[in-house]
């Protein structure tokens, strides 16, 4: 036993030491004992409402929170200085490399990533909070024998987002219970962070992943109240950008928005979850069985009307409304592919900011200038697009709800791709690495998730049969060669199971706590 309650379980290095202290970890059991079992609650109201969804229910706007949608005066609380031009926020795991570069990007914002794009191994994470902590004290840098990284003297404002709520964190027991990985994520950051924020003349900011209802976001506001008191830091200095990426979420944008209301710094397109959402909701309904993934694009009718809701909603109640990933890896070898790409990119971050959105997310920092170049023709000196708003914008709920409009079939090259992507990028993340590069493509658990959902989806509905994919598999094997056996049973696992996992991560967390406990 470490602190008051708490038990760690495995090494976590020298980093352990700086941040695995029991004043940390009495704080984060603080969180864990105050709020878990509201947690599990609201993660229960989930499976219940997945149960109505399959028996025939579609979702619609709440009755019971039709005063917070039709009151026109309340507004989130103004944003903070450094938050004001969020108009190229880059993003990515947690790695020292990683945080220096993307510090020094020229990106406005970077969102340190603890979720889908870090592999959640125990040093990965304790390690990743030892790297904020020197990149908020200015002292980070590394030395890798062929090139030394250290911060600018400018460099973006830090967000960090913590794990969802239905992860945990297997290395920590609380009372012989295992700890919340949201809970744990957030808490040591702001344990040791916010003061050292608070004289860099910043504050503790996050990104909060995977919400399915303003419960949920209920929940993150209490959780902020508490540990402001607790750490008697000024109530109201957390601030928070809520990830829209569930199509449950969708249906509540002003009701999350009024539930952090004082900590809140806006919404954001998650846009390759939300497609993962889609079909995870709507698995059993053949109206909502979607075509090839490159096909999805952002101007099919769905996603169109989620995006122009998104923005229209946030402006109205005074909130940033950040566009998504640019996920595309410059090539510095073909020129032709990065041509063709970065035309494509372009054309994704003028329709965003033609739509009023505030900034947007790339995931490279050669993507950087292509992005900012965009933001800066359409705000000028402006920081942000706040003040447009979007009357001329009127969606339906049923315009959420219309992925049968959605153009294109489900092909071999398709199916291939989900294959191949799927596998090649669950065999990165049980070697530790939660952000590929396959494809000149910058994947991560959120289009792993759809790769492998849209398999499950393609046999259940019988767009391909269980024994061709079995057969393409074994293909893209041999293409991939030795290395990918245990990812492959990991990929089959929750592609053709009979019934649906809710996310892929949950199983392969097992088997990544099997590996470094080997």
């Amino acid at each position: 036993m470490t602190g008051s309650g708490t038990e760690v379980l495995g090494d976590a290095g020298e980093a352990g030491g700086r941040i695995l202290t029991a004043e940390a970890l009495d704080f984060v059991a603080d969180l864990h004992r105050e709020f878990n079992p509201t947690r599990f609650d609201l993660l229960s109201r989930r499976a219940e409402r997945q149960e109505r969804i399959s028996a025939g229910e579609l979702p619609d706007l709440l009755e019971e929170t039709r005063a917070v949608r039709e009151d026109p005066d309340w507004r989130v609380a103004a944003a903070p200085r450094d938050l004001l031009d969020r108009r190229v926020e880059i993003t990515g795991p947690v790695d020292r490399k990683m945080v220096i570069n993307a510090l020094n990007s020229g990106a406005r914002m970077f969102m340190a990533d603890f979720e889908d794009s870090n592999s959640p191994t125990w040093r990965n994470c304790v390690e990743g909070q030892a790297n904020l902590i020197d990149a908020v004290d200015r002292t980070i840098s590394l030395d890798t024998g062929e090139k030394q990284y250290s911060l600018r003297d400018e460099i973006a404002t830090l967000l960090v987002r913590p794990r969802g709520w239905h992860l945990r964190e297997n290395h920590l027991l609380v009372d012989g219970e295992t700890v919340s990985a949201s809970l744990f994520d957030f808490g040591l950051y702001l344990f040791h962070c916010s003061g050292r924020q608070f004289d860099a003349g910043s504050g503790p900011y996050f990104y909060l992943p995977k919400l399915e209802s303003h419960l949920e976001a209920r929940l993150w506001n209490d959780v902020f109240l508490f540990a402001q008191e607790r750490l008697s830091i000024p109530r109201g200095t957390i601030r928070a950008t809520v990830l829209i990426e569930t199509i449950l979420a969708a249906f509540e944008m002003e009701e999350i928005l009024y539930e952090l209301r004082e900590h809140s710094a806006g919404l954001n397109a998650g846009r390759w979850d939300y497609m993962f959402s889609i079909i995870k909701k709507f698995r059993d309904r053949p109206e909502f069985v979607l075509p090839d993934r490159p096909l999805v694009t952002m101007s099919v009718p769905f996603m169109r009307a989620y995006t122009e809701l998104l923005v229209k909603t946030c402006h109205r109640r005074g909130a940033h409304a950040i566009g998504g990933m640019a996920a595309f890896i410059p090539s510095r070898r073909d020129a032709e592919v990065n041509e063709v790409a970065l035309t494509k990119v372009r054309e994704d971050k003028l329709r965003e900011a033609g739509d009023g959105f505030d900034g947007t997310w790339v995931a490279h920092p050669d993507l950087v200038p292509v992005a900012m170049e965009v933001f800066d023709d359409t705000l000028g000196e402006r920081p942000n697009q706040v003040g447009r708003q979007r009357d001329d914008v009127s969606v339906a709920p049923a315009e959420l709800l219309n992925v049968a409009a959605t153009p294109g079939e489900v092909t071999e090259d398709g199916i291939r791709l989900n294959i191949s992507v799927g596998i090649q990028y669950i065999a990165s993340w049980l070697n530790g690495v939660g952000a590929a590069a396959i494809n000149n493509l910058m994947e991560d658990a959120a289009t792993a998730e759809i790769s492998r959902s849209q398999i499950w989806q393609w046999v259940q509905h019988n767009r391909v049969s269980r024994e061709r994919v079995l057969e393409l598999e074994r293909q893209e094997l041999d293409k991939l060669g030795p290395g990918y056996e245990a990812a492959a049973e990991i990929f089959g696992e929750v592609a053709l199971a009979d019934e649906f996992a809710e996310f892929l991560t949950l199983p392969a967390y097992e088997r990544l706590i099997d590996t470094e406990r080997a």
